[in-house]
């Protein structure tokens, strides 16, 4: 008997779902622009004035935008402005890396409310787990204490921790972290706290936080370098990020170059990446005042010729990630000190030729975003904000589905 093709459909979008769409663009737009009345929502937003009345009243009624004064600007009424309420949506960012825990409280602006941080003990999930479990709780009960009724305006948590996520073992590499990447980590922390949590790669969470409050803030497509204990970097598509099948897209770190005389070098991140420089200058990642001690390496010439060589290879990713990939710009950060991202850009300059080397450009080849080892947590919390606020196509797929 032979089977019937597949078909595999796009969903339509209904009225509901258009709605769910057009109130998450007024929401960008005033996160974008600041104070806006409703002649300038409809303006910017290209929505008739009665869309935009509508989504303002409901959007003040759920606390989630505050009236100003009016204010008059020219012949007639006064327009009143709207702009978002910081305090009208909450959510929480949880980072586990292979030496600490951090958690972080952001507002519906992106502003960061609260971080703590714990140190992450040997054996894996079965003894860190419960730290990062009292760290939530720890960091909720907070939140709560300073922000009342904050406890039940928590959209949502975000998780971000090393990727390759779904390889097979290897506990041998010290490279990886192999028993928490293939573990259903958000499965537990979400059974735990009973919010919605979502996994990212560090550098997809980094990200995130430059899209929404940093250096690619109103940039919609764009790719993100992340410099951090390895290599990474994460795709936004028209607003949204690209994570791949498995959430391991642009992994560039693991790739494997060819080398002049033939034959696969050892994966970029080897020998560019946090871990790289501390194995250069013998010092121990997880020691506490390691910022300081690369700013002394920099500062004496000691990390000259791993800057040289880190600086070429970072020239290869960049024109390789333009090639591919097409962005306005790459975003260059990550959970470094900013002395070193600072050594990195000079070296990174002049960029290798591209086709995205044209004239007319509105936004530079390189933009230089944030080096702050908070990042990766930041950018955690950012995204249960963004899947709730931003402007996504899956939101109006999501207003068919609940509308049938």
């Amino acid at each position: 008997m032979t089977r019937p093709p597949r078909i595999r459909a796009t969903q339509g979008a209904n009225l509901g779902g258009a709605y769910a769409h057009n109130r998450r663009v007024v929401i960008e737009a005033l996160r974008l622009n600041g104070a806006l009345s409703r002649a300038e929502l409809a303006r910017a937003t290209r929505l008739t004035g009665q869309t935009v009345s509508n989504i303002v009243a409901d959007l003040a009624a759920e606390d989630l935008v505050i009236a100003d004064a009016p204010v008059r600007i020219a012949r007639g009424q006064p327009a009143r402005p709207y702009r978002l309420n910081g305090g009208g949506a909450f959510a929480l960012g949880v980072q586990i890396d292979r030496h600490v825990t951090r958690a972080v409280a952001v507002d519906l602006l992106g502003a960061e409310r609260l971080r703590l941080e714990m140190p992450l003990p040997n054996g894996g999930p079965e003894t860190g787990l419960p730290v990062v479990y009292g760290l939530v709780a720890d960091i909720r009960e907070r939140l709560a204490a300073l922000e009342p009724g904050a406890g039940d305006r928590i959209v949502g948590l975000g998780l971000a921790m090393p990727g390759p996520f779904g390889q097979a073992p290897r506990d041998y590499d010290p490279w990886m972290m192999s028993a928490w990447q293939n573990r259903a980590i958000a499965d537990e922390l979400a059974a735990e706290t009973g919010l919605a949590v979502t996994l990212q790669n560090d550098a997809a969470a980094a990200a995130a936080a430059e899209k929404l409050s940093g250096a690619a803030k109103g940039i919609d497509d764009f790719v993100y370098l992340y410099f951090g204990y390895g290599l990474g970097a994460a795709i936004f598509v028209r607003g949204e990020i690209h994570s791949g099948n498995h959430n391991n897209a642009c992994e560039i770190g693991m790739a494997l170059p060819w080398m002049p005389h033939g034959g696969l070098g050892e994966p970029i991140e080897h020998g560019v990446s946090l871990a790289s420089l501390c194995r250069w200058l013998s010092l121990d990642p997880a020691m506490p005042d390691l910022f300081p001690e690369i700013d002394d390496a920099l500062t004496s010439g000691t990390a000259g010729e791993w800057l040289d060589a880190a600086g070429a290879r970072l020239k290869w990713v960049v024109q390789i990630l333009e090639t591919l990939l097409d962005p306005d710009t790459i975003v260059f950060g990550g959970a470094i000190p900013p002395s070193l991202l600072d050594a990195l850009r000079e070296r990174l300059q002049p960029l290798l030729p591209s086709h995205a080397d044209r004239p007319g450009r509105e936004l530079p080849r390189l933009t230089i975003g944030g080096s702050d080892p908070w990042m990766v947590a930041t950018g955690a919390a950012a995204e249960p904000i963004a899947r709730t606020f931003d402007p996504r196509f899956s939101a109006i797929q999501n207003g068919l589905v609940a509308a049938d």
